[in-house]
């Protein structure tokens, strides 16, 4: 078990990526923090978690993470549950389509918000403990392949997945002198509930039939299929363990091909 012993708090982990990730890292011997602003399926996850029968604890947090009194509280409950913090992954984010003359300023606080100040006070809390700890820690935070280029339609999740990206490559330079690696992983199509919701946007605004967006956007990928929220967790695991000790400022494309750089 690569993080046997390990205790990790992955945001927006009710669903999804990170559900995926957050089973992941208890099958790996972690106790994780089921953070979620939905209650109800982070303590779903948790008893999935517990379930498994390992080693490993798990705790539901509810938290909108734009709030820092929350975020605050989130790692001072990773510290009571399970004595300390070593991983934190950011996963929890905003998905909206939009197009460029409707883009208003309500929507890009809301991205901005959310994807981008509300990792920076999950991660201010969660490495002030790491530094305070002495023992280094792993954080990681979900980017795009939205992030790698502007898109017609989510001008402004391209650009808070841009900022996500750099935001990474500014923590990893600060928190380097404390041991503590700053990565980010940069997911493809997902295929996830979420994008039940996006195929129909993407089919009204591109006059598609419903399901149409996303064989389309599958047919892109070399691979020749959808991802899979389990797609990421190798990734997911890889980073917040020793094997990527000497990595940080990175961010790894984990998208079938679909994106080169």
């Amino acid at each position: 078990m690569r993080l046997q012993g390990k205790v990790a708090i992955v945001t927006g982990a009710a669903q999804g990526i990170g559900r995926a990730i957050a089973l992941a890292y208890a099958r790996e011997g972690a106790s994780v923090v089921v953070a979620d602003m939905n209650a109800d399926g982070a303590r779903g996850v948790a008893d999935e978690i517990a379930a498994l029968g390992g080693p490993a604890g798990a705790a539901p947090f509810q938290i909108d993470v734009r709030d820092k009194d929350r975020a605050e509280a989130m790692v001072a409950a990773a510290v009571a549950d399970f004595g300390g913090l070593d991983i934190l992954v950011n996963n929890a984010g905003l998905l909206e389509i939009r197009p460029f003359f409707d883009t208003d300023e309500a929507l890009w606080d809301k991205m901005f918000d959310v994807n981008c100040k509300g990792l920076l006070w999950c991660s201010q809390a969660a490495a002030r403990r790491m530094v305070e700890q002495g023992r280094g820690g792993k954080i990681i935070n979900l980017a795009s392949q939205a992030g790698r280029r502007g898109e017609a339609l989510v001008l402004a999740y391209c650009a808070s997945k841009a900022c996500v990206i750099n935001m990474t490559q500014s923590m990893a330079l600060a928190l380097a002198p404390h041991k503590i690696n700053v990565n980010a992983i940069s997911p493809g199509v997902v295929d996830t509930a979420a994008w039940v919701k996006l195929d129909q946007q993407f089919a009204d605004l591109l006059g598609m039939e419903p399901g149409e967006p996303k064989r389309t956007f599958t047919a892109s990928i070399p691979l020749g299929r959808i991802e899979q929220p389990e797609d990421l967790t190798g990734m997911a695991i890889f980073l917040a363990s020793a094997e990527s000790d000497y990595i940080t400022q990175q961010t790894y494309n984990v998208d079938g091909g679909n994106w080169p750089s």
